[in-house]
C-alpha cells in the first residue's frame, strides 16, 4: 500500500515537487546569528586580541605617544598622529589577513563540505567571516584612534580623522585576499601565523614602523604595505616624507592596485591547489 502510494505520488502528473536548493541557490543569505557566534568565538582567541587590537595600541604608545618628538609638527597634524595612522593601518591589515586565513583553513578541513549543505552555504560562510574580520578591524582602528586622541595625536580638522579612518578600513579589505590565498595554499593551523608574520616583515620593509631612507626607502616603494599606509597618511602628509620628498598620488594608487592583483592571483592559485588536493 505504502509502496503503491509513493509510486503514484511520484508519477502523478502536474504535481509540484519540493524545490531542492542548488549549489547556485545556496549561500545567498547572511546569518546575523552566525556572525555574532563567530565574533564571540574570536574574542576568546587570545591570539586575535593580541595581534589585531593590543599590539597596534601598544606600538603606538611606544613609538608615537611616549617620545617627546610626538608633539612635533608633521604636515596637517603632528608626529603622534602619523604614528597612530601607521599602527591603525597595520592593525587592520593584520586583522583581515589572520582572520580570513583562518576561515580558508577551516573551510578546507572538512568543515567546508558540511557548510555547503546548509542554507547559508559557503558563500554565506565567507560573507560572515569577512564581516567578522572587518568588525575586528574597526575595533582596532577605534582602539588606536581613541588612544591617540587621549595622548596628544592631533590633526587640523575632524574631517581629517574621519577620512583617514575611512581610507584605512576601505583599502585594508584587500589584505583579506592575502590571508585567503595563504590559507588556501597552506591548509593548516599554521597558515594564520605564517600570514601574520609575513605581513609584519612587509611592515618593517614598507616604511610603516619607522621612517626609512636611501636604498631601503627605494625598496619600500614596491612592498605590499607601502601604498596602503602612505594613502592612509595622505590627509595628514599629502604624500610628503620625512626626508622632504613627495610620493605622487598616482604611484601610491598603482602600488595598491598592483598588489591587489597579486593577491587575487594568490587566491586563484590557492583554489587550484585546493581542488587538486580534493
Amino acid at each position: 500500500m505504502s509502496t503503491h502510494t509513493n509510486a503514484a505520488a511520484a508519477a502523478a502528473p502536474g504535481q509540484p515537487t519540493p524545490a531542492q536548493p542548488t549549489p547556485g541557490q545556496r549561500g545567498l543569505g547572511f546569518s546575523a546569528t552566525f556572525f555574532w557566534i563567530e565574533a564571540a568565538r574570536m574574542a576568546r582567541n587570545g591570539y586575535t586580541l593580541a595581534f589585531t587590537i593590543v599590539m597596534p595600541v601598544v606600538m603606538y604608545v611606544i613609538f608615537g605617544a611616549t617620545p617627546e618628538y610626538g608633539s612635533m609638527d608633521a604636515g596637517n597634524g603632528n608626529v603622534s598622529f602619523s604614528v597612530m595612522v601607521s599602527m591603525a593601518a597595520y592593525g587592520v591589515a593584520t586583522s583581515m589577513t589572520s582572520l580570513t586565513s583562518l576561515a580558508a583553513t577551516e573551510a578546507q578541513q572538512g568543515w567546508g563540505r558540511q557548510l555547503a549543505l546548509t542554507p547559508a552555504g559557503l558563500r554565506g560562510y565567507a560573507a560572515v567571516k569577512v564581516a567578522v574580520a572587518l568588525f575586528y578591524s574597526a575595533i582596532s582602528v577605534v582602539a588606536v584612534f581613541l588612544t591617540g586622541a587621549l595622548t596628544g595625536a592631533a590633526m587640523d580638522t575632524a574631517g581629517g580623522w574621519l577620512a583617514t579612518a575611512g581610507i584605512i578600513l576601505g583599502i585594508g579589505l584587500i589584505y583579506g585576499l592575502f590571508g585567503l590565498g595563504v590559507g588556501l595554499i597552506f591548509p593548516s593551523d599554521a597558515a594564520s601565523g605564517l600570514a601574520s608574520m609575513t605581513l609584519t616583515l612587509f611592515a618593517f620593509f614598507g616604511n610603516v614602523f619607522m621612517p626609512l631612507s636611501g636604498v631601503m626607502l627605494d625598496i619600500a616603494h614596491y612592498t605590499p604595505l607601502y601604498g596602503y599606509v602612505a594613502l592612509a597618511r595622505w590627509p595628514l602628509s599629502e604624500g610628503y616624507l620625512s626626508d622632504g620628498s613627495q610620493d605622487p598620488l598616482w604611484a601610491l594608487i598603482l602600488n595598491v592596485v598592483a598588489w591587489t592583483a597579486v593577491f587575487v592571483g594568490l587566491v586563484f592559485l590557492g583554489l587550484r591547489r585546493s581542488r587538486a588536493r580534493h
